[in-house]
């Protein structure tokens, strides 16, 4: 893994961003936010590295579904296991053990475009430092 810099900073900066949205969507975030947005955009990064010949909208959907999972995952850990209740669904339409739904997962889906764009920048930078265009 020769990108070691560059998916920290991916991981510092969807951490910043995930628990920004949380305070902004619902007045409050938890610290374990951080780390599971910061594990999202890092994975959102490497699919767009690994998927770059899918178009937008495919990619967007693979992203939504690697939050989703990231989320159904944390969520388990966190709410079920732990019942340390950082967030609940359990009221949403088709949700999966108060963890996750389907309107969660179209807005995770909108989201992915600017995440997938700054993605697409980052990986530019390293193309065009390694000089490879």
């Amino acid at each position: 893994m020769k990108n070691k810099k560059e998916y920290a900073a991916v991981f510092l900066v969807g951490a910043f961003l995930y628990s920004l949205i949380e305070i902004l969507w619902r007045g409050r975030t938890h610290w374990t936010m951080a780390v599971t947005g910061g594990a999202c955009l890092l994975l959102i990064h490497l699919c767009n590295e690994h998927f770059a010949h899918l178009d937008l909208l495919s990619r967007c959907s693979l992203s939504s579904f690697c939050i989703t999972g990231v989320e159904f995952a944390a969520g388990w850990l966190l709410n079920v296991r732990l019942h340390m209740m950082v967030w609940d669904y359990s009221d949403k339409y088709l949700n999966v053990m108060g963890q996750i739904c389907p309107e969660y997962w179209a807005y995770w889906y909108l989201l992915s475009i600017p995440a997938i764009m700054l993605s697409t920048v980052i990986l530019a930078v390293r193309k065009a430092k390694s000089g490879r265009y």
